[in-house]
């Protein structure tokens, strides 16, 4: 096999031709710290002698100086090198490797072993073919080995290499390999859905079984890792799935052509077929298949391609292109499973965007239905996920996007889930399958509008939302301003934090689940209020941007007013007119805002009220000067 590095200049463009032609392997390396991941990337990288890394260059350079001869790499410079390079980027994202043999090209997903980065290691199965998970023969199978190993199956990977490292520390033991093969076997038939566990005893620090067949195992007569590399079959499944393609793109460049564009994420598309858009149902027939390089008569998946249709239709950036015979479904609730990959624990309840293709919209996470321990693998009950915790909750999105499940076609079946105030992806998911009472329940159009009831009351609703620490003055304030109101003929109600939980909400707590649900209710309650043509006011401590965000988005412009009473936690603990400061100091009172719960104060609310330089009387004046402006 050449060198890349031995190559001439004008022979680099037929080379990178020829290769381009091979068929492409995705694989994964996982495993606990210290397995020997980068050990076994770099001894592949080296046997292969086929590097496409951006250290070429740095790495022979070096090689040079320790020694080598020209046109080499000294291996354990190369597996230092691989080994710092990941390090490095390890709480950024998954290093991803390619080389290439005779037979085929490959991109290796190098993720780190450490626990806290298993959300790096998820992303990198999310798209392998293969994962080889390592064992130290010296350790055995290890929590994090069993971790990894469910994700890797979660995320519908179905041949796993079961690598038994380091054989050289335990002097090439039969028993020890047979030993550590038996236990993963007895955890992945309980644990697993795959379809191929192939194990194989190496060591990647002298190269056994790596490349070929090595002399210290003579008791195994199976395949190296790169044998069996070599010979495994893709998976055809994505060609022989029904087709599907996410609109990236509307590309109308004059009226003569208006085209979508996308990569095709699954299955086949002609010159003339039927095809069938999400969620709105539209249907019409292929008239072009266009690409940079001209028409094509047929595509399949993972190609980049911009479909023209013989009817004029209503198609959207984010809509589905699917097989009119075989369309996929749409829905705006679902079971899924959840990997939670943020250092914050998950918060049902709590209003976070479903990113999935080029769909993008709001989500509720609902009550978890259990949580999956993966040492035991038992369904545990649970009220939220820490990070790198899986577990089973309902979804509800804001509206309706199209999907297959996730076990039926891993691109229309996966998400993300990020934070609404921060951007971060903070979890992944996979959809089991829509809830029923999604299609069973319908919006029922009413003839009495929101509208014409603020024009019988002879007022604009509005949601104005009091938010401050315990004893900031909220309710006073909040108390004054509808009498104020009522006062000049408006139509008002008040919703008080306390009040609510004698009654909607006398089952919640003061944990952080609870406090999410609290406010996720109250806003739901005040909608309904607005929908009345009542100027709602809503008084509660309400501590998470978050949670003010979603209830900010649930009204429409210029209806929701946030008031932050802004008074200093000193100042709230020297009135403490309830005594809840002082027990909570003593620790009689957990999770109080202020003292052991944190409170986020707002950053451009429309109103701020600082109650050491203004009376009550005086903040409820200046609320409705600003009702009277806006």
């Amino acid at each position: 096999m050449a060198h890349v590095s031995d190559l001439i200049s004008e022979d680099i463009e037929s080379y990178l031709a020829a290769h381009e032609q091979k068929e492409l392997l995705r694989f994964i390396t996982c495993g606990s710290v210290d397995d020997g991941k980068s050990t076994l990337i770099g001894r592949m990288l080296y046997e292969s002698h086929m590097l496409f890394d951006d250290h070429l260059a740095a790495l022979e350079a070096d090689s040079k100086k320790v020694g080598t001869q020209e046109g080499e790499i000294d291996f354990a410079l190369l597996v230092d090198g691989l080994a710092a390079e990941r390090e490095q980027g390890i709480t950024i994202d998954v290093a991803y490797r390619f080389f290439s043999t005779d037979k085929r090209k490959y991109i290796v997903a190098d993720t780190p072993g450490h626990e806290e980065y298993t959300r790096n290691m998820a992303t990198g199965a999310s798209t392998a073919d293969v994962a080889i998970i390592l064992v130290d023969a010296s350790q055995g199978v290890l929590t994090q080995t069993r971790r990894h190993s469910f994700i890797v199956s979660m995320v519908g990977v179905k041949r796993i290499i079961l690598a038994v490292n380091k054989l050289d520390l335990v002097d090439y033991s039969e028993d020890v390999f047979n030993q550590i093969k038996a236990d993963y076997h007895n955890f992945a038939d309980e644990a697993l859905t795959l379809e191929e566990i192939t194990a194989i005893p190496i060591s990647a620090l002298k190269g056994d079984n790596i490349v070929g067949p090595s002399e210290n195992t003579p008791w195994y007569d199976g395949q190296s890792i790169m044998q069996y590399l070599e010979t495994v079959e893709v998976a055809a499944d994505s060609q022989s799935r029904p087709f599907r393609m996410p609109v990236q793109w509307v590309n109308r460049p004059n009226r003569e052509f208006r085209g979508f564009t996308g990569l095709i994420g699954s299955g086949c598309i002609s010159k003339g077929d039927r095809i069938r858009v999400l969620p709105s149902g539209t249907e019409s027939n292929v008239a072009r298949i266009v690409t940079y390089d001209g028409d094509l008569e047929l595509a399949g998946a993972g190609r980049s391609v911009t479909i023209t249709l013989t009817d004029e239709i209503d198609i959207s950036r984010g809509d589905i292109i699917a097989s009119a015979e075989s369309p996929c479904s749409s829905a705006d609730q679902f079971q899924a499973r959840i990997l939670w990959m943020d250092d914050e624990a998950m918060a049902p309840g709590r209003q976070y965007l479903f990113k999935s293709n080029s769909q993008t919209t709001s989500m509720t996470l609902g009550s978890l239905k259990h949580k999956i321990d993966v040492n035991t693998l038992e369904e545990l009950p649970a009220k939220s996920l820490d990070m790198n915790e899986i577990g089973v909750c309902n979804i509800s999105l804001s509206s309706r996007v199209a999907f297959d499940s996730y076990d039926d076609d891993p691109v229309m079946g996966g998400f993300v889930i990020v934070n609404r105030m921060t951007n971060n992806t903070v979890g992944m998911g996979l959809i089991d399958y829509a809830l029923r009472r999604a299609d069973n329940i319908h919006w029922q159009s009413m003839d009495v509008t929101k509208q014409s009831r603020a024009e019988q009351k002879s007022q604009r609703p509005r949601l104005i939302w009091f938010t401050g620490l315990s004893g900031s003055g909220k309710s006073s304030i909040a108390n004054i301003l509808e009498k104020k109101l009522q006062s000049m003929g408006r139509h008002t109600i008040t919703l008080d934090g306390d009040n609510i939980r004698h009654g909607l909400n006398r089952d919640l707590g003061f944990t952080k689940p609870d406090r999410v649900e609290n406010i996720r209710r109250v806003a739901e309650t005040s909608k309904l209020m607005v929908e009345a043509g009542l100027i709602c006011i809503s008084s509660f401590i309400s501590p998470f941007a978050n949670e003010r965000e979603m209830a900010r988005n649930l009204m429409q412009e210029n209806e929701f007013v946030e008031v932050f009473v802004d008074t200093p936690l000193e100042v709230c603990e020297q009135r403490d007119v309830k005594g809840l400061y002082a027990k909570a100091r003593a620790g009689g009172l957990p999770n109080f805002t202020g003292i052991s719960s944190p409170y986020e104060a707002p950053v451009n609310p429309e109103v701020r009220i600082d109650t050491t330089s203004m009376t009550a009387e005086e903040a409820a004046e200046a609320i409705i000067d600003y009702l009277s402006r806006s």
